[in-house]
């Protein structure tokens, strides 16, 4: 007990001197990043020692030994971690493609630049030198590794552990150099992932303060650093060859081969104040999308931004509710983006064309996605005033425009931080459209063709606030969208309906070994149309449990009243026009890993739900297993797998099954393999399913693809793909699309 409490005592007093402003040295010397830390300059740097488990412990003293090393000589940021372990052998480091290294050990940093709890930057390297960045963003309490950064990193096993060389350049970072020395704000963070996956940190992390952000340690130096002229010049080339045929009549492939070049500009104006712009850019998806399910689902699918040109600093465009979402603009000749931040002010704009015109066409009940032939000009303009830490108002407008249509955006947002427990979001939006009659007519006799008009302009309203301590956590919403309110350039796909949500729910913390933390939380929540008619009432129950081997145990009960589809399609009305059905389903999701190389999770959600095709309730069964395996240092495999099926009086409605498996064989930290295979398969009963016209929907897809890495701008993919189906005129899968192709760009930093 002595030895504990000793122990206790001593790392209470490492992590108070963590607490005082930390002062990072400076040198004329430079860095050779191989993980070997044999330069002298090491000798000079500031050292921390990361003596906090910060979760899921709070504040207890660390597990194992974790030195970092901080120096600087104005042109990179260094840093090392030395990261001792009692047995190396149970280290969990393996090759693989940036950003997907989170499950391993690693180290690394958090930088808030600026020192106002707004933004930070995130480096973290495992032991094997593999890098993951990503953008805090305390405005949204979001994390994003889409974010990717040319900076250096290098990781070398000892007999006691690890360590890690890092190199950050300053031209990465925004900061005001005007300054005559800076003052940052930064946190020191390791990962050790085993039976728990502990959380070490330089400072102390208290969890009756939600916003991490703002409990780093406060750092000066980089005294004279300036950030450069920040240009980047990125010429890429693709070629390739796409060729289709049609199946059923056993057609000769007919196809085409094209070759593009492309440039990228990436200029820091001034030091705060960033340009990007593009000319002709490749935007095909080199990497396939996580196959989903859309089987009775009446909304349409949400799929994540994979383009650089979108994805750098778009934690600037950010705001309360989801109104940018770049997927919807296909194949911009041209585009441009300006971001910066000067004293408490930041904005960001960007724009394209687009060669056509892609958007949803929302409902309350469903959604559509509409495709004009014409081509658009698109953008966005955000801008914030933080008028102190605690409150910020905000500015966004989006515009989008083609020859016939029109859809123009614009909204006031604030956030206000209360206490540091509670915080307030609104946010207040107007939007213009106008839709040509020609897509109105060519929906005719549903809901979406009602939805599009020649003139629509309307309001839309949110409300929330929060209010989180650590154990109690409750918060309310309010949502309300006006019948002609559109938001074309977001992922809005639901309008003219009014939510309001009240939540509660508290959380136990443990040191047993069997759990550490659980949670029980509920929601009441209940939406009507803008005519005040009911669309759903809810109320939902979950119950959560942290454990060993990584686990993770939740399960939920939902009891749910909702309207079932139109009756008449030329009618927006819902009462008289809809039947109200009670949802009833239970929700189990169980993942852990029961090995350091091998992770597993199920969804399961069964019960009573609406059949949308045949407007009626029934029997409802999801089953979503995932596995991930490193079956080696440089082998690993993915398979995700949904069944979704229904049934009415025991008998089968439809049953669909799609499965996702990937296999990916990293030679290096820069060279990788990967194969893809999706298959779908959609089975409908024509005995429950009256007028059905096509009973088997099956395709398969794949794709090959080598990809080197040399950052993430200098790169090189190569790759082919194609797509087989089957419907009832097809006796087997044939492949009805093939395509080659290869890419090249080079990263030029001037």
């Amino acid at each position: 007990m002595r030895l504990q409490i000793s122990a206790y005592l001593l790392a209470l007093c490492c992590s108070s001197a963590a607490w005082a402003q930390w002062a990072i040295p400076k040198t004329t010397e430079q860095v050779q990043v191989d993980g070997q830390l044999n330069e002298a300059l090491w000798q000079q740097a500031s050292q921390v020692q990361l003596t906090i488990n910060s979760w899921p412990s709070e504040n207890t003293p660390a597990p194992v030994q974790t030195e970092a090393l901080l120096i600087e000589n104005g042109e990179y940021f260094y840093l090392a971690f030395l990261a001792k372990d009692p047995d190396p052998s149970q280290i969990r480091a393996y090759l693989t493609d940036r950003d997907k290294v989170w499950d391993h050990d690693l180290v690394g940093v958090k930088i808030d630049t600026y020192n106002d709890s707004k933004l930070a930057y995130q480096f973290f390297v495992n032991p094997l030198g593999v890098q993951a960045d990503a953008i805090e963003n305390e405005m949204t309490r979001s994390e994003s590794d889409s974010w990717d950064a040319i900076w250096y990193s290098a990781g070398h096993a000892t007999a006691d552990g690890y360590q890690v060389e890092i190199a950050i350049p300053l031209r990465l970072l925004n900061f005001n150099e005007q300054l005559a020395e800076q003052n940052w704000r930064i946190e020191l963070v390791r990962y050790y992932p085993r039976d728990l996956k502990h959380r070490l940190s330089s400072n102390r992390i208290e969890r009756s303060n939600p916003c991490w952000i703002c409990q780093m340690t406060p750092a000066t130096g980089f005294a004279g650093a300036k950030q450069g002229n920040h240009l980047a010049l990125v010429p890429s080339v693709v070629t390739g060859r796409s060729e289709q045929r049609d199946p059923a009549s056993h057609s000769d492939w007919q196809g085409e081969s094209d070759t593009a070049a492309s440039l990228d500009l990436k200029w820091g104006i001034t030091p705060d104040i960033n340009l990007n712009a593009t000319i002709n850019p490749d935007f095909s998806q080199v990497e396939a999308d996580v196959a989903q399910l859309s089987a009775n689902d009446p909304f349409a699918l949400f799929y994540a931004e994979k383009r650089a040109f979108f994805l750098d600093n778009q934690d600037y465009f950010s705001s309360p509710l989801d109104l940018v979402y770049t997927r919807n603009i296909a194949s911009p000749d041209l585009g441009a983006r300006l971001t910066g931040r000067a004293g408490q002010q930041s904005f960001a704009f960007f724009a394209t064309d687009d060669s056509q015109t892609t958007f949803f066409v929302p409902g309350n009940l469903g959604s559509d996605v509409a495709v004009l032939a014409e081509q658009s000009k698109n953008a966005v303009l955000r801008y914030r005033y933080d008028l102190s830490a605690d409150l910020s108002l905000g500015w966004i407008s989006t515009l989008r425009q083609s020859d016939s249509y029109h859809n123009y955006l614009h909204g006031v947002d604030l956030k206000y931080q209360f206490t540091p427990q509670d915080k307030l979001q609104l946010q207040y939006l107007y939007a213009d459209s106008a839709y040509p009659t020609e897509l109105r007519d060519s929906y005719a006799g549903s809901e979406a063709g009602l939805r599009l008009a020649e003139d629509l302009s309307d309001p839309a309203f949110f409300l929330n606030f929060e209010h989180d301590d650590g154990a109690w956590f409750w918060y309310t919403e309010l949502l309300q969208l006006d019948q002609e309110f559109r938001a074309d350039m977001g992922y809005m796909p639901q309008t003219d309906y009014r939510k309001a949500v009240q939540g509660l729910g508290y959380n136990w913390f443990s040191s047993d070994h069997w759990w550490n933390r659980a949670s029980l939380a509920g929601d009441w929540d209940i939406s009507h149309n803008s005519a005040g008619e009911l669309l759903e009432k809810e109320l939902e129950m979950a119950a959560e449990l942290w454990g060993p081997q990584q686990s993770y145990f939740e399960l939920s009960l939902i009891d749910r009243d909702k309207v079932g589809p139109r009756h008449n399609a030329d009618s927006l009305a819902i009462d008289g026009n809809t039947d109200l059905f009670n949802e009833q389903l239970l929700g189990l999701w169980l993942e852990f890993r029961p090995w350091p190389q091998l992770f597993g999770a199920v969804w399961l959600e069964a019960g009573d739900a609406i059949d949308y095709r045949n407007n009626r309730l029934a029997s409802f069964t999801e089953i979503a297993p995932e596995l991930g395996w490193n079956a080696s240092t440089h082998l690993r495999i993915d398979v995700r797998h949904t069944y979704r099926g229904m049934t009415t009086g025991g008998a089968e409605i439809f049953t669909a099954n799609l499965t996702d498996l990937r296999f990916s064989y990293q030679f290096s930290v820069q060279s990788q393999l990967r194969l893809t295979l999706i298959y779908n398969d959609l089975q409908q009963n024509p005995e429950t399913n009256p007028g059905l016209t096509q009973q088997r929907d099956r395709s398969l897809g794949s794709q090959l693809l080598y990809s080197y890495k040399l950052n993430p701008q200098t790169l090189l993919y190569a790759g082919y793909s194609d797509n087989a189906v089957q419907d009832d005129q097809l006796t087997s899968l044939e492949r009805d699309s093939r395509s080659v192709f290869m890419k090249f760009s080079y990263a030029f930093l001037l």
